[in-house]
């Protein structure tokens, strides 16, 4: 046995940065974002849920690491179910069925090592694709859960709600003379149209709220209340049948 390889040294905080030494018969819980690459408007990065949801997966690692420093966070899944916005430029979908695949392969992988994982999601259009895959997880008896980046009061997509959070995590990335309000009516009424022709079917920019009322004082407080409501979820840990964090 090589005493150099199995010798206990700091434990890390990210997956991609850690070797296989440092998490040696550690069990740590994994954290992973899951977001998209799709089109958020004229004004928005394609990887704005995945950036979202990687800065709320780091940001609940951080918190959770005051008191069990065995968290760490993975590289983000980045290609989500993303069917409605195939109408634009830059959209890439792997939709419900091959996301789902993807998610239960990779957990059956790393909890051969991690003792729990959780999957911090980014896109509503990944929702059916988690319940499905950690319902089966943890059916097969891994200890895995998710919980996604809401708030109350949050428009649809690439609005108000998404630009004033990129404005505090990614302002750089935010081209503010592009902002232009979208189709403000609420999702409901949107979804019957959505369903039979996408988002471009209810809004020509992809555009569902209005950016323009965006500003990063907003989007600090909208991020803190995404990162105490996972923060809070993890830590009670009651995830229901289909794994969702409560």
């Amino acid at each position: 046995m090589n005493s150099a390889y199995h010798r206990r040294v700091a434990f890390p905080s990210e997956l991609g940065n850690s070797t296989s030494r440092q998490l040696q018969d550690s069990s740590p819980t994994l954290v992973i974002p899951v977001g998209s690459t799709e089109q958020h408007g004229p004004h928005l990065p394609l990887d704005t849920d995945t950036r979202i949801a990687t800065a709320v997966a780091d940001a609940l690692v951080e918190g959770l690491r005051a008191v069990d420093d065995r968290y760490l966070t993975g590289p983000a899944i980045a290609y989500g179910a993303s069917g409605e916005h195939e109408a634009f430029a830059g959209t890439v979908s792997i939709g419900t069925p091959v996301l789902a695949k993807l998610l239960v392969e990779f957990a059956r992988s790393a909890c051969r090592w991690a003792g729990r994982l959780v999957f911090v999601n980014g896109h509503g259009g990944n929702v059916e694709a988690l319940r499905q895959a950690v319902a089966l997880l943890r059916y097969e008896g891994r200890d895995a859960g998710w919980c996604s980046c809401t708030v109350s009061n949050a428009d649809a997509h690439a609005g108000h709600t998404e630009t004033s959070v990129l404005l505090h995590i990614s302002p750089a990335l935010v081209r503010a003379d592009r902002r232009v309000p979208g189709n403000r009516a609420p999702l409901s009424e949107l979804m019957p149209d959505m369903i039979r022709g996408g988002v471009a079917a209810v809004s020509s920019l992809g555009v569902l709220g209005d950016p323009t009322t965006a500003t990063a004082e907003e989007g600090r407080k909208i991020f803190a209340e995404m990162v105490d409501a996972c923060v809070n979820r993890v830590s009670r840990w009651a995830p229901d049948q289909e794994g969702m964090l409560r």
